[in-house]
């Protein structure tokens, strides 16, 4: 490998830390404040944001809901989580940043 290999390979890795951080602290301002994280599995989450790491986004006194279980449609539901409260099923959840389609505030879910 020649050394300018190296050095533009080094500046890449270098590069994508410093975006993941800059993503990471514009997550974080949802701290505390309820959000709802929607994935790529069966499962939608809400819950207050904790935390997150390299791997994982990190909710605490969470809904953790099975779509399959349900006959209501994922929108009905966040609208009743906004208009009732969140009914919390977990006290923590990790949920892999892999898994993650979308998150926004609960606030910001719009009532029709």
């Amino acid at each position: 490998m020649t050394r300018s290999s190296k050095t533009s390979s080094k500046k890449s890795r270098t590069a994508g830390k410093t975006k993941r951080k800059k993503d990471t602290n514009e997550i974080l301002t949802y701290r505390n404040k309820y959000i709802v994280v929607d994935t790529n599995s069966n499962f939608l989450y809400i819950g207050k944001l904790d935390d997150i790491s390299e791997h994982f986004l990190i909710l605490r006194d969470a809904d953790v809901h099975d779509c399959r279980e349900s006959p209501s449609l994922n929108e009905k539901y966040l609208i009743d989580a906004k208009k009732y409260g969140v009914r919390c099923n977990r006290k923590l959840v990790h949920i892999r940043l892999e898994e993650v389609i979308s998150m926004s505030l609960l606030d910001n879910v719009i009532e029709y």
